[in-house]
């Protein structure tokens, strides 16, 4: 029987206030109609977009409408899915009253959760807020179980904009001729080496940090990955991420990953690493891109190339002494587009560019370069005007640290962008 653990867990929950929050872009809607469920890594601030939304209904409602859980909550381990209901039970008897709003938090912890959702939101008596730390999970039972119910939404690292506003500083259109310019660019410079996990983003001391990120990525290892997914091969699960974390920003052929393990006396097949990338995207630790062609065949068959959630797992994590900041600048460009939820390609023919970005039926060209110079101007133009040709679109554009310019290449008129423009081009400000 849990009652008298959900009945503490209720009275904590009325006790405890809500901690100072940060406001973020993401918003939450919360009808009846529609399950909201908040997607993403652990430690970016899902928890907290909950207790915003609440702290938003709480001018209008009462504490004891609005129940909150934390599935994660060890006092709740070994519970069964029939004994969920005896929650409700339990709010009844502490406050008196039935709940109107539920906020379930790392719901993919509770049994036959799926199920349990849908016939909350099927009574019609409740608001229905869930959070995961599961791509797959949520994205697979929630397509299945609560089609047409449901709305998702991809929390991810703080956006440069919400990192700005987090280290108080005010951006405006016009700060690209004033003083504040020097300033913004350090705070970039910080943003691309330490990347945008909120605590982390927080701290000042350099250890400080390194701590932070290195138990997220414990706690990602262990209980995202090798817990959840049964990994029984923990070594070579630690082969991927060691030459992931090493190649941020590369392509990753399982081919010769193979042969690189059998080299070193360690045997994997090529099925098993294609699933244990699959463990590391489903948990958030990387996004990937596939070869750009219209044949999902080609696609499938080609090396992917993989991008860390954060930059900070490679600055604390890899055995690198000194990243290529290049490289840290493309990973920063595809976290964005992952955050605008876009879908991306990479283009590799005759010469190769770095994304081909797809937004509905509109594709653009862009190449990601830390700095242009007369050394790789024609690498990475040729690259990105063939890119353009085989994919038929006119638009492509070269993002850089800081630079701007136009450049008249072959005929074609190219816009080169300064990464901190871009990456606010959709600020308020």
């Amino acid at each position: 029987m849990y009652i008298d653990i959900f009945k503490q867990i209720v009275v904590e929950w009325l006790e405890k206030p809500l901690p100072k929050l940060i406001k973020r872009d993401a918003e939450l809607r919360v009808e009846k109609e529609t399950i909201n469920a908040i997607i993403g890594p652990r430690r970016v601030g899902k928890t907290s977009l909950m207790f915003l939304t609440i702290q938003e209904l709480l001018v209008r409602v009462k504490k004891e409408e609005i129940l909150f859980i934390d599935f994660e909550d060890n006092r709740l381990s070994g519970i069964s899915s029939r004994e969920l209901d005896e929650l409700f039970v339990a709010h009844r008897e502490v406050t008196g009253i039935e709940p109107k709003y539920l906020f379930f938090d790392e719901v993919q912890q509770a049994p036959e959760w799926s199920r349990f959702v849908r016939r909350l939101h099927n009574s019609g008596k409740y608001h229905i807020v869930v959070s995961g730390s599961s791509s797959r999970l949520l994205g697979r039972e929630i397509a299945t179980e609560l089609r047409g119910r449901y709305r998702s939404l991809l929390m991810l690292p703080f956006s440069f904009d919400e990192f700005l506003r987090f280290r108080g500083f005010e951006y405006d259109k016009k700060m690209e001729f004033s003083e504040k310019r020097g300033a913004l660019l350090k705070l970039l410079e910080e943003y691309l080496t330490y990347g945008g996990f909120p605590l982390v983003a927080g701290k000042n001391d350099f250890n400080d940090k390194k701590e932070l990120v290195k138990s997220y990525y414990e706690t990602i290892f262990y209980k995202d990955i090798v817990e959840r997914y049964k990994v029984k091969s923990v070594d070579i699960m630690e082969a991927i991420i060691s030459n992931i974390l090493d190649n941020n920003s590369c392509l990753f052929s399982v081919t010769s990953f193979e042969k690189t393990l059998k080299e070193k006396g360690i045997k994997a097949s090529k099925k098993t690493i294609s699933l244990y990338i699959k463990y590391l995207e489903d948990a958030f630790f990387v996004f990937s891109s596939q070869k750009f062609s219209y044949s999902a065949k080609v696609r499938i068959l080609n090396p992917k190339k993989i991008y860390l959630l954060d930059n900070s797992f490679q600055i604390f994590l890899s055995s690198n002494f000194s990243p290529d900041r290049g490289k840290l600048l493309e990973a920063m460009v595809m976290q964005e587009l992952k955050r605008r939820e876009l879908q991306t390609f990479y283009f590799k023919d005759k010469k190769e560019c770095d994304f081909i970005v797809k937004n509905g039926a509109q594709m653009e060209a862009v190449q990601v370069t830390y700095e242009l110079s007369q050394k790789n101007m024609q690498r990475e133009t040729t690259g990105l005007l063939e890119a353009m040709e085989k994919t038929k679109t006119k638009k492509g554009s070269i993002i850089t640290f800081d630079q701007a310019q136009e450049i008249n290449f072959e005929g074609v008129k190219i816009q080169a962008k300064q990464a901190w423009k871009w990456l606010l081009e959709n600020s308020s400000e």
